[in-house]
């Protein structure tokens, strides 16, 4: 994509170049518009439920760059020969519940006839020019903050081999289904935030390495800290572990040092694909554990302080 003709304007303040979780683009001098698109096949098998993480998984990329949704269009692949409407309605119906909840308006959306169902969203949101978080910006002695505990991916595998337990199912859905709304508003009120993504497809350490891609500063994280679902390990060990964790690692691996106190199960989570995953932000050190607090008393169980960004090994990540 990077070798596409694009056109340079002066208002675009975010687009193809740092791997943004939108695009921004400055429309005057106190607002801008922020855009994202997202959409998939089913990460579980009621239609509802499945509505409602597409539009989350969409929802929360707005929540990421410190921006509010405004309108939402939906886009929908729907095999209509040979699947009911009514998996279609309920699919839609999940996804408004979570648009209604975000305080956005639906204003329309596409169609396409497919062999396989896929639904999300477009989103559209707005922000002062000046307030967007970007997932650079990372200072030395910031803290890092993750909101929302790892192993939706390996999870929904076992989800899909039949072998995921009825506390595991309900857990995972209820992370999936959970906006980064709250999360964002206390970080927000917090202020002074200098780097924000969301933990999605490339897992923590692939989002994690995009915060200090080309910056003088590199990452600690420590991994006791790391907030996980029950159950995950012994998932893990067992041989649930879907294929994007195998190429995210692949991918970063040159970016990351194992130190011996993380287990390798751990070491492996950090790289496992997440859908609807949490807020992954850096604050000024002072500021973390207080907001981390905050954050656990306003219901967000899992915000945990999980790492630091340090001055030494710039571009690098050091798992400990």
């Amino acid at each position: 994509m990077r070798d596409l003709p694009l056109i340079h304007d002066p208002n675009l303040l975010s687009g193809f170049e740092h791997a943004e979780d939108a695009g921004v683009y400055k429309i005057s001098a106190d607002m801008a518009l922020v855009q994202t698109v997202d959409f998939f096949t089913p990460t579980v098998d009621d239609p509802f439920t499945f509505g409602q993480v597409a539009a989350v998984n969409a929802l929360n990329d707005i929540y990421a760059m410190g921006a509010k949704p405004l309108t939402v269009m939906n886009i929908v692949c729907f095999p209509i020969k040979t699947m009911a409407v009514s998996v279609l309605r309920n699919v839609l119906q999940g996804g408004l519940n979570k648009i209604h909840e975000a305080g956005a308006l639906l204003i329309g959306g596409h169609s396409v006839e497919d062999n396989e169902i896929k639904y999300g969203l477009s989103v559209t949101g707005v922000a002062h020019p000046d307030s967007i978080l970007y997932n650079r910006g990372a200072r030395a002695g910031d803290k890092i903050i993750l909101t929302k505990a790892l192993g939706t991916g390996i999870i929904s595998t076992a989800i899909k081999a039949g072998e995921a337990s009825p506390k595991q199912i309900q857990q995972v859905t209820v992370t999936m289904t959970t906006l980064n709304k709250k999360s964002a508003q206390l970080m927000i009120a917090a202020g002074d935030i200098h780097a924000c993504t969301d933990i999605t497809g490339f897992g923590l350490l692939g989002h994690a390495c995009e915060m200090i891609e080309g910056s003088d500063v590199g990452l600690r994280i420590h991994s006791a800290a790391i907030p996980a679902l029950d159950g995950v390990r012994d998932l893990m060990e067992t041989g649930f572990v879907p294929g994007g964790l195998y190429r995210n690692k692949d991918f970063r691996i040159k970016q990351v040092v194992k130190e011996k106190t993380c287990p390798d199960w751990l070491f492996d989570l950090l790289f496992d694909p997440q859908t609807a995953g949490g807020l992954f932000f850096s604050v000024p050190g002072d500021k973390a554990q207080n907001l981390a607090e905050k954050m656990r008393g306003a219901g967000i169980a899992d915000a945990a302080v999980v790492g630091e960004v340090v001055p030494n090994h710039p571009g690098t990540i050091l798992v400990y």
